[in-house]
C-alpha cells in the first residue's frame, strides 16, 4: 500500500504544481506527518522534491522534471487514454482514473494541447440513456467476487421468468450489445453459463468460501451456453422499411446494407439470433417496417402485432 501511496502522489505532484500536505493527507487517509515522511522517500529515490513555505506553499516537483517517456509514441498514448475513457462510461474504475493520469503525467507541457487533442477526438458512450446506477453495485461486487475467487449467491430470472437460486463461481465479466453479462461456472448445472445482471438479483458474495479458477472454455463468453440452456441459432432475415421510414433503418443498420425493393420499398437482409429479442426490436420499429422472410418469423410478428391491437381495443384506461 506505501509503494502505492508513493507512486500516486508523484504521478499528482507531475500533474500539478503545488499540492498541500494536508489535501495529500485526506486522500491517502493518513497523517501529514506520514506523507512529510513519504516526501522524503520519494526525494531519496532520486525523484527532485521541493517544499513551498506560506500560505501558497506545498509539495511540488522542480520546475521541468518528467518522467521517462521513451516506451510509447503520443499517439498510442492518446489511443489508451480514450480507450479508458470509453470503458468508464459504463465501468468505472478508479485504477482507469489513476492509468489516465498517469499517461498525462509523461506528456511534455509542450505537447499537451495536441494530447488533449487526440483525446478528445473521439468517445465512445457505452453507457444507456438512462445512466447505469442500477448495474453499478452488481458490477462492483462481482468485480470483487472475480478478483478474490469468491464463490456468489443470487436470484435468477431466466428468459421465461423462471425464478431460481444459484451459486456460481465468477469467471468473466462480459458488455455485450450494450448489455452487461457475467460469464460464471453454475454449481447447480456443473458447467459454465452466461448470465445476464438485469436478471440477476440478492447478490451475496460466499464469506470464505473461495475457489480455484477452471479453465474457461475455448470460444468466445458469448457463445456459452446460456443460463436458460443452448443459445438461440443465428438465422438471416428480411426486413422492408417505408419509403419515409428509412431514416429509421439508417439509424439501426449501415446505409451499405440497405436496397431498393422492387416495390420502392428499402430492404435489409441481417442475421440474427432468433430469440425473443429479437421479436421485441421487430416489434419496437413500429408498423413502419414489415418482415418478409423468414415465413415463420412473419407468423410470429404477426401474431404479437394482433394480439397487441386486440388488447387495445377491448380494454380501456381506467
Amino acid at each position: 500500500m506505501k509503494l502505492e501511496r508513493l507512486l500516486s502522489i508523484i504521478i499528482l505532484l507531475m500533474n500539478r504544481r503545488i499540492v498541500q500536505a494536508k489535501e495529500l493527507a485526506e486522500r491517502f487517509e493518513v497523517s501529514v506527518r506520514t506523507i512529510y515522511r513519504d516526501v522524503e522517500a520519494i526525494h531519496a529515490a532520486g525523484i527532485p522534491v521541493v517544499t513551498y513555505q506560506g500560505t501558497n506553499g506545498g509539495i511540488g516537483l522542480t520546475e521541468g522534471y518528467r518522467l521517462d517517456r521513451n516506451v510509447m509514441t503520443n499517439d498510442e498514448l492518446a489511443a489508451i487514454v480514450t480507450a479508458l475513457r470509453s470503458i468508464s462510461t459504463s465501468y468505472g474504475s478508479e485504477q482507469h482514473q489513476s492509468l489516465m493520469e498517469k499517461i498525462n503525467s509523461v506528456v511534455p507541457p509542450d505537447r499537451a494541447e495536441e494530447f488533449r487533442h487526440k483525446t478528445s477526438s473521439v468517445w465512445i458512450d457505452y453507457a444507456p440513456w438512462d445512466g447505469n446506477e442500477r448495474l453499478q453495485p452488481k458490477l462492483q461486487l462481482l468485480k470483487e467476487a472475480i478478483d478474490s475467487c469468491l464463490t456468489v449467491g443470487l436470484t435468477y430470472s431466466n428468459a421465461e421468468g423462471e425464478l431460481s437460486r444459484r451459486q456460481i463461481e465468477p469467471h468473466t465479466l462480459v458488455l455485450k450489445g450494450r448489455q452487461w453479462y457475467l460469464q460464471a461456472y453454475c454449481l447447480e448445472k456443473e458447467q459454465f453459463r452466461l448470465f445476464k445482471l438485469l436478471r440477476m438479483k440478492d447478490l451475496e458474495i460466499a464469506p470464505g468460501r473461495t475457489f480455484v479458477r477452471r479453465q474457461l472454455p475455448s470460444e468466445a463468453p458469448v457463445s456459452v451456453r446460456s443460463s436458460g440452456g443452448e443459445l438461440p441459432q443465428v438465422k438471416e432475415i428480411v426486413l422492408r422499411f417505408d419509403d419515409d421510414a428509412r431514416h429509421l433503418a439508417e439509424e439501426w443498420f449501415s446505409i451499405e446494407e440497405l436496397s431498393l425493393a422492387a416495390d420502392g420499398r428499402w430492404q435489409v437482409k441481417k442475421a440474427y439470433p432468433e430469440d425473443e429479442w429479437l421479436y421485441r426490436f421487430i416489434l419496437g420499429l413500429g408498423h413502419h417496417v414489415e418482415v418478409m422472410a423468414p415465413a415463420h418469423l412473419r407468423e410470429i410478428i404477426a401474431s404479437r402485432a394482433a394480439h397487441i391491437a386486440e388488447k387495445y381495443k377491448s380494454r380501456s384506461p381506467t
